[in-house]
């Protein structure tokens, strides 16, 4: 090439031209939302069983067809849905005067295909327009990744404890190494009921330690139970909807909170999409999780979101899948729980989609730590974006959850998410948290910032700890003969939230008080301007006044 015009030099050092970019190969599925090969929608309906779904007899159904066809789609008003126009139907999901309630008595009769008919019609504002409509629950929430390299117990406490002073509703940890997922459990569960009463929290790890670490009152819901949009991905993970079903009403019998994860893109990156679009597959994960009765889906192309983000309309298509999730009258946990670029511009633009109208959890995994501590792969933005958060909330009276703190509230809360810690490790008999650790977790950034601790000890002691059949309620003796008693109270509060099951309505959390905030007694309203949830009163007043603004008494 010839000598450069200098404004594409620059141009090329940018950081976006470090992505990945591809055209659309449709054989392979790289296509977000129009593929030649997508079905076109059909029903044909005997003695309310489906003989026919999106061109297919019932004898050609595969797996998941079948699935869809006798436990998702509801037979008596399927007909009605399939004759009405895709573009008056998109057209129905962003009028106020189309109440949530009517769309969705339509859309479980819809199949795979009708929905991808009727979403393509919509750009990424229209998009948002029915998000903030159809979402289950009226108030928009958020919940944050708490993980480090290290699987530092002292660390994930304090960090859990600022997550859930910071106004997050849920926080997930994962490992580096697999055995310290009992321990890394614990340290979320006490460091995040020190922050804030009532926070919810998961460990995302193998699901047969997983359901164990529910079971015991370690952990209180669960969302890495993944399914698929092809028969051969199913296969490949030897599993089966009515598996994942199985799987899904073990953790509903014990009181845990369960949602299923899929997303765009991982029939593409597992090798079978079938040529077939990838919001047609990702519906297909959809509508199987409506099926199986769980009350919700972790989607956004979660863990894959570098497939959609190289092809043409990709991110939009995320939002579609979201979209889709809402009307199936499913809780949405929204994704931007990873990053895909190097680009800042492009992940504050993908964060918007969900953002701006709000969703159930606008992230299912902000993360909380720094992102080289991000055990998921790293989140969209991190806790060195929290001022920044803060002020998109505060320039755009829209909320995602987090409130402004003062630096000093935060080390008191670090430091006693870490001390509580400490004494439930001493009365359980693991190793011991040493005073440096409390110190070190107090101020740090990351786990650069801590002192090692001894693997092998740490190991074998977990392996008793799980050995003994410790329980939450250990926990709740332990920290209540060291002196941590509102800490006890709360976790013995969410061990009791097991028992009643309230929460495992639609969209549930728990507010500070431990009242359960569900689609059941805080349904959306939104019917335009005026209705839904408002930043106002009280709420905006408080996230309005973020620390570095200046007050007219300091002049």
């Amino acid at each position: 090439m010839g000598k450069r015009q200098k404004r594409f030099e620059v141009l090329a050092e940018r950081a976006v031209n470090q992505d990945g970019f591809i055209k659309e190969w449709i054989d392979v599925g790289l296509v977000a939302m129009d593929s030649p090969n997508d079905p076109t929608p059909s029903i044909k309906i005997e003695n309310g069983t489906v003989l026919e779904m999106d061109g297919k007899r019932r004898e050609e159904f595969d797996m998941i067809d079948t699935w869809i066809a006798d436990h998702c789609i509801e037979t008596d008003v399927a007909e009605e849905a399939m004759a009405i126009d895709s573009l008056q139907i998109a057209r129905m999901l962003v009028d106020i005067s189309v109440p949530r309630t009517e769309i969705v008595r339509l859309s479980v009769g819809m199949t795979p295909a009708k929905y991808v008919d009727v979403l393509k019609h919509m750009n990424v504002v229209e998009l948002m327009m029915a998000m903030q409509k159809l979402r289950p629950r009226r108030t928009p929430s958020n919940q944050a990744h708490v993980t480090n390299l290290k699987d530092t117990p002292a660390l994930l406490a304090a960090d859990a404890a600022e997550a859930g002073y910071r106004g997050f509703s849920e926080i997930e940890t994962t490992v580096g190494v697999g055995r310290y997922a009992p321990m890394n459990a614990l340290s979320l569960l006490v460091g995040g009921q020190t922050g804030r009463p009532g926070l919810l929290a998961q460990c995302a790890v193998e699901e047969a330690l997983e359901l164990t670490m529910g079971m015991r009152g370690l952990t209180h819901y669960a969302e890495t139970v993944s399914v698929y949009g092809t028969e051969q991905v199913f296969v490949d993970g030897d599993d089966t909807p009515w598996s994942k079903a199985f799987l899904a009403s073990a953790y509903a019998s014990r009181g845990l909170k369960m949602r299923f994860t899929s997303g765009t893109g991982s029939e593409v990156q597992m090798g079978y999409a079938e040529g077939k679009s990838m919001l047609y597959l990702e519906i297909r994960c959809v509508m199987i999780t409506k099926g199986a009765g769980v009350q919700g889906l972790q989607n956004g192309s979660i863990s894959v979101i570098g497939v959609p983000g190289a092809v043409p309309s990709g991110i939009r298509a995320v939002l579609a899948e979201n979209v889709a999730t809402v009307l199936n009258d499913l809780e949405v946990a929204s994704g931007n729980d990873q990053t895909f670029t190097h680009s800042p511009i492009r992940n504050t633009a993908r964060m918007l989609m969900q953002f701006l109208p709000g969703t159930d959890f606008i992230f299912s995994g902000y993360s909380s730590v720094p992102n080289y501590d991000n055990m998921f792969a790293g989140s969209t933005h991190d806790c060195d974006d929290y001022d920044d958060m803060l002020v998109l909330q505060r320039d755009l009276q829209i909320d995602m959850s987090l409130l402004p703190v003062k630096e000093e509230d935060v080390i008191a809360i670090r430091n006693k998410g870490a001390r509580a810690l400490q004494a439930v490790f001493n009365e359980l008999g693991l190793p011991l948290i040493t005073d440096e650790e409390v110190e070190a977790a107090t101020y740090a950034h990351g786990s650069k910032d801590m002192p090692d601790r001894n693997v092998p000890e740490d190991l074998r002691a977990i392996d008793e700890l799980m050995k003994r059949g410790t329980t939450g309620v250990d926990v709740v003796r332990a920290l209540a003969k060291r002196g941590f008693n509102d800490v006890a109270q709360s976790v013995l509060n969410m061990l009791k939230g097991k028992v009643t099951g309230d929460y495992l309505h639609t969209s549930a959390i728990f507010d500070e008080n431990f009242n359960v905030v569900a689609a059941v007694n805080d349904l959306n309203d939104y019917n335009g301007p005026g209705t839904g949830y408002r930043l106002e009163g009280e709420r905006w007043e408080l996230l309005k006044n973020i620390p570095a603004a200046i007050s007219p008494e300091d002049i």
